[in-house]
């Protein structure tokens, strides 16, 4: 749970106010741009996913899940995850099963 960056309180009947929505993610805030380029191991092209506000946690873990359910490999750079391969529309078509609002960006 985040403290909101109290450190000290003279209020003796202080208590810490318990949300724990803190780590959730409004998936409907943000738009993920998925697109091609043609970075990676010897020009061979990765699909990039950008634009996700939220936790480095989240973020990995939404990585590690679209890599899992196209059997490829990929990783997680400068705030975007990076997929082996031109499968922008599969990727579309998982995020928006998942609640996330998605635009492909290039070809």
């Amino acid at each position: 749970m985040k403290r909101s960056g109290l450190v000290y309180s003279t209020n003796p009947n202080f208590e810490w106010e318990k949300t724990n929505n803190e780590d959730t993610v409004n998936k409907a805030d943000f738009i993920l741009s998925v697109c091609f380029e043609k970075k990676g191991r010897a020009g061979k092209g990765v699909t990039i996913i950008k634009g996700f506000e939220g936790p480095k946690e989240k973020l990995g873990s939404l990585a590690k899940n679209l890599k899992k359910l196209l059997g490829v490999g990929g990783s997680v750079k400068n705030n975007e995850i990076i997929i082996q391969g031109r499968i922008q529309d599969k990727i579309m078509g998982i995020l928006k099963k998942e609640g996330y609002n998605t635009k492909k960006v290039g070809g």
